[in-house]
């Protein structure tokens, strides 16, 4: 009895991609006390939302991205028992009814919270984003993503909008508490606003890279089903040259910050270890790429890449005082 209910949580665990949950969550803690603390302490601001409030905008976030994944694979079934069918969980370990109940109650949970914190900061409006956002990952996972780019393109925007959320619901406050330091205010904003979108453009260029790599990878399952993703249209030739494309933008545009923005000895170690060289190592592999494997590695050092591009903002703190 003990090792099936052992079993029926690893299943729910692996349902709700819980390594990813963690990741949106460390991504919205790290944003908030390395990159927007440290930049708002050294313009004499501080934090303006409360600890227990971000709190629940994390869960919040959590919830609903929970039941986007769940949806997308009861939806994704049947492709899934082609493409990778021992990574099958709705229908063999847990029943499609209760994934179904998971999706339903995650999404209420989500949504309620949000419009909580969004009215305790007097912004009721901003709760539309977590209802949008819910009915954006429903219909991903019911059309969008089986048509050209458009499925690829929400899931890049989706990620993005983790950081940025973040700087979203702390930007009223802000507002409020230091509405008489206008010129303070305004120049720390626009600072704050670069570096979050810094990490958010980021994200956006490796999740589509990523999710297009995954489209390749499940060239076959997807192509027995009518799905009309980018390398089933065009094929994976011109496909692979998609991917190439997107990473070798990214290379390109870290480059361009750190020689613009961040020239100092460190960040320059950092990210040539951590993201340009793998980035270069993942063009190679890219280009080398001919079965499920190769785009399965690829994909997996994109996320790993993503990763790494998260963590220098552990060294915000000790960065960001120099170009202030």
């Amino acid at each position: 009895m003990l090792k099936l209910q052992f079993n029926h949580i690893i299943a729910f665990l692996k349902l709700v991609r819980i390594q990813n949950l963690l990741i949106v969550a460390g991504t919205m803690y790290l944003v908030r006390y390395c990159v927007l603390a440290p930049i708002l302490k050294y313009g004499d601001l501080s934090i303006q939302l409360s600890g227990f409030l971000f709190l629940l905008l994390v869960l919040s976030t959590v919830f609903i991205t929970s039941a986007g994944y769940v949806i997308n694979d009861y939806f994704d079934r049947k492709t899934d028992l082609v493409n990778r069918p021992e990574s099958v969980i709705i229908g063999k370990k847990i029943n499609r009814r209760y994934a179904m109940a998971f999706h339903i109650i995650f999404n209420i949970i989500g949504i309620l919270i949000g419009f909580y914190i969004s009215v305790s900061i007097g912004e009721p409006l901003l709760s539309l984003i977590f209802i949008t956002v819910s009915g954006l990952l429903w219909f991903y996972s019911t059309t969008y993503k089986k048509q050209l780019l458009i499925g690829n393109l929400i899931v890049a925007f989706l990620t993005a909008m983790v950081p940025l959320i973040v700087l979203l619901f702390e930007y009223p406050m802000l507002k409020s508490a230091y509405s008489t330091l206008l010129t303070t205010f305004s120049s720390i904003f626009k600072f704050l606003t670069a570096w979050i979108l810094g990490y958010s453009g980021f994200a956006f260029l490796l999740t589509l890279a990523r999710e297009i790599t995954k489209d390749t990878e499940d060239f076959e399952g997807d192509r027995a089903y009518g799905i009309q993703t980018i390398p089933i249209v065009v094929g994976t030739g011109y496909t692979k040259g998609i991917i190439v494309a997107l990473l070798g933008f990214t290379l390109i545009a870290v480059f361009y910050i750190y020689f613009t923005y961040l020239t100092n000895r460190f960040t320059l170690y950092y990210i040539l270890i951590a993201l340009e060289i793998p980035l270069i190592y993942n063009i190679y592999r890219v280009i080398r790429a001919n079965n499920k494997k190769d785009y399965y590695i690829s994909s997996l050092l994109t996320k790993i890449i993503m990763i790494n591009g998260l963590i220098y903002s552990l060294l915000a703190n000790s960065i960001i005082p120099q170009y202030h």
